[in-house]
Order: structure tokens, then sequence, then C-alpha cells
């Protein structure tokens, strides 16, 4: 989906999610931001520099201060899972320390520490290849937790969970995200669930943002208008993030 018009702004330590209908350009965007995808026009701003402009080896720099998370986490079938979530340190690792811990994970500790927060901590030296959707989703997530990045960046982190697991996820994610100063900006289809929980929504539809509002604003007719031809997503995510299907989540205490 081409991005067209979009002017979004992110103040350190917010939270954010973006909502909108399949192909309304949510993943797009996030590419952008992560300096992933270079704007045809337009520009970028991190930090108050325009990544572009930098060299390769600043650009790379620049990049690692970020943290880009995709729906589907692109795990080697043979990995372990310790290596994979360890995966997450690499910018913050010189190249000596990356390919050591290719044989002897380097913080096994902390890798557990972050499988624990997602109720993976058994899973810690089991093979990539091994786990279900929704435990590959998760160690995604744990990958976030032991990142240096200062902002994350979020694709679809509920598209595979059931809704007590989403739930204990989406608390996660964003109590550390808080207590760390980490700024957040995901997308989500749990549209109810994003507006419980984010203090900022961003429509966005066919590469535009429809409206860009604190959560409490935003009405049904807006989100009836943003999701227009596509009333089976609104209505099927909010059926998704019912409480009534499931039991409260469980409290989890991680660092």
């Amino acid at each position: 989906m081409v991005l067209r018009d979009v002017s979004l702004s992110l103040r350190a330590g917010e939270q954010v999610a973006v909502i909108g209908p399949s192909g309304a350009g949510k993943t797009t965007l996030l590419n952008v931001v992560a300096a992933a995808l270079k704007p045809v026009s337009g520009g970028l701003s991190l930090d108050g520099q325009d990544p572009w402009a930098l060299g390769v080896r600043a650009l790379q720099r620049q990049r690692g201060r970020l943290f880009l998370a995709p729906q589907t986490p692109p795990l080697p079938p043979r990995q372990r899972v310790v290596t994979a979530v360890l995966a997450g340190r690499l910018p913050a690792w010189s190249l000596a320390t990356s390919l050591r811990s290719l044989f002897y994970p380097v913080d096994i500790a902390g890798a557990h520490a972050a499988l624990e927060c997602f109720d993976l901590a058994d899973k810690l030296f089991a093979r990539a290849d091994r786990l279900s959707g929704g435990e590959r989703q998760r160690v995604g997530l744990a990958r976030a937790l032991v990142s240096p990045a200062a902002l994350w960046l979020i694709d679809e982190p509920l598209s595979a969970l059931d809704p007590t697991r989403a739930e204990q996820a989406i608390a996660t994610l964003l109590r550390l995200t808080r207590e760390r100063g980490v700024t957040l900006l995901t997308t989500m289809h749990q549209v109810d669930t994003a507006l419980a929980h984010f203090p900022r929504i961003v429509g966005l539809r066919q590469g535009a943002v429809a409206f860009d509002l604190p959560a409490a604003q935003v009405s049904r007719d807006q989100l009836a208008h943003l999701y227009e031809q596509h009333e089976d997503e609104l209505h099927g995510a909010a059926a998704e993030a019912s409480p009534l299907q499931s039991p409260p989540p469980a409290v989890m205490h991680c660092r």
C-alpha cells in the first residue's frame, strides 16, 4: 500500500496504536518509520536526523536505536529460542560477541527473564520449528525486551494469540515501555483492545490518516467510516477482544 499525506509525530515514551482495515498501509508505515523503506517524497526524522541523509554506518547505528518486530518473526527452523531472543541484542554487541553467542549464548539469564514475561521460560532451549504460531509470536516480542532500542515498532503483536495471551502480552508491552521510557508504535487488528489500552489511536485508511486522537475521543461513527466495506474486520476484531470469551488474564511480574 502506498502512503499518502501521512503526517505523524511521536513523543519520547509515547504509546500509539495504529488501526485500520487490511491493506490500509499499517505495515508500510512501520517500515517507513524503521528506515527500512525510503519515502519517495516527504521526509522522515528520527531524533532530529533524516536517516536517509546519513552514511551507511551512521544509518546502521540509527536503525540499531529502534526495534522492528514483524507480525511473523523470521526464526530459522533449527535455531534455539534463547539464540532467537538474544538476536535483539545484536545492535549493541561487537562482531566477536555476536559470533560467540551463536555457539554459547552470552546472556542466558536475560533471555530467560524476557521469555518469562510471556510465559515461555520453559521454551528457552527449544528449537524454533517446534513452536506453535502463537509461541513464535511471543518469542518475537521477548526479543524486543532484550533490545537496547528506545523505539519499538511492532506489527500486529496479537494476531496469533488467544484472548488471554493477548491481554497478557499487550499489558506486558505497555507496562515495560512505560517503565523504561521506550516509545511504542504498534499496528493492531483488535480494535477494542487498542481503544482499551492505548492512550492514542491513529486510524489509517487507503494509505492516509483518517484520524489521530486520544482513545477516549474515537467514536463508533469514526470507526464505522474507517472500516467501511470492511465491517467484518471491525466486528470480528471486537468479538475476538471480548472478555466474555476468556477468564481475566493472570497478573505477570517481570523486568
